[in-house]
């Protein structure tokens, strides 16, 4: 059913297409396109995967995204491995959306094709502002690929004029994990060899 995303749910092992740093080229654009799949980024973690309407949209570029990456550090103390960002946006926005807002450790994925945010139900028409096809905001956190808890905005449908956010804040999410998840992690020692410390590039461009 559109607009819902069930416990336990498998999160399906799509491709998304990504551009990346070669860092063995001199040429004068030394991007290549890498195929990233679901599984290489899911399997055996414990992430937060978050999605929303655009690229360089007010509640996304002033809240959201910059507000997760503030708190990535306190998600991985208490056992998140990673957080990821979808949107329907292709490869070259998402890098520049990234480096525009200065993002180093929360993770880009472009779902250009909105074929991620298909499988997930969540896809819907903003034609009323002239987006096309576009994610409604969502968010879940993941264990192996599979759903163990939602985090969906009120109001879901195509073409509707409020853009709710609230559901999806990290601090909200956050409070469930250390709160009232039943996975109970022990707390992580932030050490420099149990993370890339924001060296994305190579992966996520």
């Amino acid at each position: 059913m559109k607009g819902n995303i069930e416990v336990g749910f498998k999160v399906p092992n799509v491709t998304f297409n990504t551009r990346v740093l070669d860092t063995d080229s001199d040429a004068d654009n030394p991007y290549v396109w890498q195929p990233v799949t679901v599984d290489s980024m899911f399997k055996e973690k414990r992430v937060v995967l978050f999605s929303l309407p655009g690229a360089f949209t007010p509640t996304c570029s002033t809240y959201q995204l910059p507000q997760f990456e503030e708190m990535y550090n306190q998600f991985r103390e208490v056992g998140i491995d990673e957080i990821y960002c979808v949107s329907v946006n292709d490869s070259f926005v998402m890098n520049k959306w990234s480096k525009w807002l200065d993002v180093k450790n929360v993770k880009m994925i472009p779902d250009g094709s909105g074929v991620l945010t298909q499988a997930m139900n969540m896809l819907v028409s903003k034609d009323n502002v002239s987006f096309g096809q576009r994610s409604w905001r969502y968010a879940v956190i993941l264990n192996d690929g599979v759903v163990e808890k939602t985090f969906i905005e009120p109001g879901f449908g195509d073409n509707v004029e409020e853009d709710p956010y609230g559901e999806t804040a990290p601090q909200n999410i956050f409070d469930y994990v250390i709160f009232d998840s039943p996975v109970q992690a022990p707390p992580r020692d932030l050490q420099l060899d149990l993370f890339d410390g924001g060296k994305t590039a190579e992966s996520f461009g």
